[in-house]
């Protein structure tokens, strides 16, 4: 079966009003090993991670280095096992990986296909608790194109996840990856603030440079609730009051709106691909987005997946007949 489409297929990342181009229409990889290292925000742990050159269609796949035996994790949301505060995943024998959503958002937003992540620990660094620090040193290295082409998840039918006053939905759309998501906080510095990106299209700087932030007044409880060992004001935002705790302030207006859809991003992509769709998100989150992606996919009405069929696409495509069901 073929879907008629009348838009741009994406084939670069704005950052900082530049456009890199990543040529989305081929599977892709990282050039050569990149490493990183620094604390985890929740389990107070130094870690260290090397992102490995991996083959056409082996997807995203995490090895913890310091197990010998069962330690391959897939980020896949079905393999989510917690969503509070950060999204953790899980294999059959317990082996976790956790704060995987910057880095997947990274993934997603270079148009990185394959990549074996190798981790020495448990979670994830946070570094500056941004996507900020993955999305410059990939760009430095750069990418590995195959020959093999790109898959992509068509949404077929409007799907809605509701829990008390938070909702997210998720419809076709005939355009991109459009995020409309709002914020809802009694906090004045944070307050009511909204959003709406185009991920394919819109400069993403500010949605990769948003920090992980938290209350003040709710530090201690996380705290005592053993997450946020490695919390400081060097990952996250700190609110106090009306009064932002960072010595240089926010980085954007939108930081808190942004970096709640830097996390959308990073959970979207443990369905395995990225998406053509439309979604609406108010005061949600890693749960609202796990919960969304099980209803999608446990009806195969829900979507498509779909293969591009040309080496290259122009720039404007009209009533074109480039996209093959494969699902």
């Amino acid at each position: 079966m073929y879907f008629p489409v009348t838009f741009v297929v994406f084939d670069f990342v704005r950052l900082n009003n530049k456009s890199f181009v990543v040529k989305l229409l081929n599977q892709k990889t990282v050039k050569s090993p990149i490493s990183f290292s620094g604390i985890g925000l929740h389990s107070g742990k130094i870690s260290k991670i090397c992102l490995k050159p991996s083959e056409p269609n082996s997807g995203i796949i995490f090895k913890r280095t310091d197990l010998k035996s069962n330690n391959i994790v897939f980020p896949n949301f079905s393999n989510v096992n917690n969503t509070v505060l950060n999204t953790t995943v899980s294999n059959e024998f317990g082996v976790k990986v956790s704060t995987i959503e910057h880095l997947m958002g990274a993934l997603f937003g270079l148009g990185i296909d394959n990549v074996l992540i190798e981790i020495d620990n448990e979670e994830v660094p946070i570094l500056d608790g941004s996507a900020k620090d993955f999305i410059e040193k990939i760009l430095m290295i750069g990418l590995k194109k195959s020959e093999a082409p790109i898959k992509i998840i068509k949404i077929n039918k409007k799907v809605i996840h509701r829990y008390k006053e938070k909702f997210i939905s998720i419809e076709p759309s005939k355009l991109s990856l459009e995020i409309d998501f709002e914020l809802k906080y009694k906090n004045p510095v944070i307050g009511n603030q909204k959003n709406k990106i185009n991920i394919y299209e819109d400069d993403l700087t500010d949605i990769f440079n948003s920090r992980t932030f938290c209350l003040y007044e709710d530090v201690e409880k996380i705290k005592e609730n053993g997450l946020a060992k490695g919390g400081s004001l060097e990952n996250a935002i700190v609110i106090k009051n009306d009064k932002v705790l960072n010595q240089n302030g926010l980085r954007n207006s939108l930081e808190f709106v942004n970096h709640k859809i830097l996390d959308c991003v990073g959970d979207l992509y443990t369905s395995g691909y990225r998406m053509v769709a439309s979604i609406v998100c108010s005061q949600g989150g890693h749960f609202m987005t796990n919960q969304l992606l099980r209803k999608v996919f446990e009806n195969k009405d829900n979507f498509s997946i779909i293969e591009i069929q040309e080496r290259n696409l122009p720039h404007s495509l009209i009533n074109k007949r480039l996209f093959r069901s494969i699902a």
